[in-house]
């Protein structure tokens, strides 16, 4: 992380170009993210409070975005072709006012609860607001991208003019004064929900991943999947799976994690005989699923336990069973792919010893055990990722040979960290900026009920404009931005339609991040085929091919509570058996081959033809009996299995007759 490239996916969405600062720029951005880190422990563990002094909530919001977002315009240029130059005059004059801008509000922090200046600000503080208005904009679009700006720009402006649209999104208008005021101090806006989420949850758990990647904990992964998965059938494709998954659960970025995992698994899997498009493609859809993996995931996971009012563990937990499926589908499809084409693992020679890799590594899974201990047993969410940080750290440096950090090692860390830590800062902060524009007119309420008088109160029609919603804004926006974005437009609409909440905000972000896999944008696929020096458009193209499950599965668990873990634990098992053994089908269809089955007509023209009929099957007996009204689980799978069974029946049989014929 401590070159030029960071990645939104931690927050989530496109791939920024950061400078690498030198001079009195590096060392003002290390400086700064030494302090957010003393911040943010002090705040976690309220040491100051010991001392006889707390630091009230507004002040301490102002105080992260005063050593984060100044740093941005540091470390995001203003055009693209500037990414290769130090900062700019401009840029140092925004960095300077955003800062002034910071410590005024900092200064006047109790003054603003006291009076309530966010409904009656004086004069000089809707100056004052109305500069970081803009400001934080700006280091909206050079986090984010202009799409995100833009539409931050629409929503946060949306107040001064609301009254002057038509019909459904007209709203009462507000004085620019009161805007500006509630943009820039209101607790509802700008230090909202995104912003809160982000100062006393996200933060420990991107100090941790970074730590993680600073250790050597890509290095381990990898050696340890190659070590366990590398001899076997497509072996190497699998290591992908399992190496990319692990650190992608940890880190939450899809397109870092391409570029460090997927340097030494694209290259093996082109080895072992896989075209370079099919490695790409496995690259990326492991690596979007890391994302979606607990016990860490993305960003947006913990903005979604600020919206539902509950604990990330519970978020963590519900999120499992779909992660597990999306991955299982992925592990049969990859075998599926070996097998039909013959391809072998690597020879044990070059594999790394299990042994020495675990002795050499094993902290790094104690450090990943007692966060998901302190998680998922002690309900320390906010705690939890500095005792782990802090664990691996010492841990570390008495046991790791290679792996000790020097003084190079600490400013590498502290590097990445500033670059993370202001890319999310900047980017939450505008988000937060739409939430207060919808709050202040009060149009999230009235729309909830104009989507579904548009959808007629039909549930799946409100899912299929979700999800359709929902990727064409991730192609615009990070992946965070999108999901806080539709969790106040979209989600209310769906709950009240009857759908479980926590299935529905998880909707939400599957089909968020699903801009990573699926053309024309297809950052991960883009990433990957950068690696495996392959057409882009064709290495999306062949992600979707691969990943393809993964747009089934969001309809599955917010069809069926089971699926995340909501209802009676005999619901929840056979739920989740339906679904295991559908994606079973469906992938080894997918992909024309199935265990114990053999070859499903490759060697036909008509194969394709004869496959759909499976894929159908394949879905329904995953599909919940209340996806159709009056059919059970139990007709569902009954009507899968009458579609598949005469189909893999005569290719067992073709197989076998072709097997006898060729002895």
């Amino acid at each position: 992380m401590s070159d030029t490239t960071v990645n939104n996916d931690v927050s989530g969405g496109d791939t920024v170009s950061a400078r690498e600062l030198g001079g009195a720029a590096r060392w003002i951005a290390r400086l700064a993210t030494v302090a957010l880190i003393v911040l943010s422990i002090n705040q976690a563990f309220n040491i100051s409070s010991r001392m006889g002094y707390t630091l009230i909530e507004q002040q301490y919001l102002y105080t992260v975005l005063f050593l984060t977002i100044p740093v941005a315009f540091l470390l995001f240029p203003m055009r693209a072709s500037q990414a290769k130059r130090g900062p700019t005059i401009i840029d140092w004059v925004l960095a300077g006012l955003s800062a002034a801008c910071f410590i005024f509000f900092i200064y006047y922090a109790y003054s603003i609860i006291r009076y309530g200046w966010e409904m009656m600000p004086p004069f000089n503080t809707v100056i004052v607001g109305a500069v970081l208005w803009v400001l934080v904009i700006e280091a909206a679009r050079r986090a984010g991208g202009l799409v995100l700006a833009v539409i931050v720009l629409f929503f946060s402006a949306y107040p001064l003019f609301a009254d002057k649209l038509p019909g459904p999104i007209s709203a009462f208008a507000s004085p620019f004064e009161y805007v500006a005021a509630y943009h820039a101090m209101s607790l509802e806006s700008m230090m909202g929900i995104p912003l809160r989420a982000f100062a006393n949850l996200v933060f420990g758990f991107i100090l941790f991943g970074v730590a993680l990647e600073h250790t050597g904990a890509g290095r381990f992964f990898i050696n340890l999947a190659f070590a366990l998965l590398g001899h076997v059938r497509g072996g190497p494709a699998k290591v992908a799976i399992m190496s990319s998954g692990l650190m992608g659960s940890l880190s939450g970025s899809v397109v870092t994690n391409v570029l460090t995992t997927g340097v030494m698994t694209i290259p093996a899997m082109k080895r072992s005989g896989m075209k370079g498009v099919t490695a790409a493609a496995i690259e990326t859809c492991a690596s979007t699923g890391g994302v979606l993996m607990p016990p860490v995931m993305g960003a947006a996971a913990f903005v979604m336990a600020s919206f539902l009012q509950v604990s990330y563990s519970t978020i963590a937990l519900a999120a499992a069973i779909p992660a597990l499926l999306y991955f299982f589908g992925l592990f049969i499809q990859i075998d599926a792919r070996a097998a039909r084409d013959g391809l072998k693992g690597l020879p044990e020679a070059e594999l790394p010893d299990l042994k020495q890799t675990l002795k050499e590594g094993w902290h790094h899974s104690f450090a990943i055990v007692l966060l998901v201990f302190m998680l998922l047993v002690m309900r320390q969410e906010s705690l939890a990722p500095y005792y782990a940080t802090a664990i691996l750290l010492i841990i570390n440096q008495i046991v790791s040979k290679d792996g000790r950090w020097g003084r190079k090692e600490v400013l590498a860390f502290i590097d990445g960290s500033a670059q993370l830590f202001s890319n999310l800062a900047a980017i939450l902060a505008g988000v937060g900026m739409i939430v207060g524009g919808l709050s202040m007119t009060g149009l999230a309420g009235t729309l909830v009920n104009d989507l579904l008088f548009i959808a007629g109160g039909n549930p799946y029609v409100l899912l299929i404009m979700g999800a359709v919603t929902s990727l064409v804004l991730g192609v615009g926006m990070p992946s965070t931005a999108c999901y806080i974005f539709l969790a106040i437009m979209l989600a209310p609409a769906l709950i009240q339609a009857g759908l479980e909440p926590i299935a529905v905000h998880l909707f939400i972000f599957y089909w968020g991040m699903l801009s990573y896999i699926t053309p024309p944008l297809a950052l991960g696929a883009f990433a990957a085929a950068s690696v495996a020096k392959t057409p882009p458009m064709q290495t999306g193209y062949e992600s979707m091919k691969i990943g393809s499950v993964i747009y089934f599965i969001p309809f599955f668990f917010v069809l069926d509570p089971g699926l995340v873990l909501v209802g009676h634990w005999q619901n929840i098992v056979f739920s989740s058996a339906l679904a295991v053994f559908g994606v079973f089908i469906f992938a080894g269809a997918i992909q024309g081959y199935l265990a114990g089955i053999g070859p499903l007509f490759t060697r036909t023209p008509a194969g394709l033809l004869l496959r759909v009929p499976i894929l159908v099957g394949a879905v329904l007996i995953a599909l919940p009996g209340e996806a159709i009204p009056g059919v059970s689980d139990v007709e569902l799978l009954i009507a899968g299995l009458a579609l598949i069974a005469p189909i893999l029946t005569a290719a067992f049989i073709l197989n076998r007759r072709t097997a006898v014929a060729a002895a």
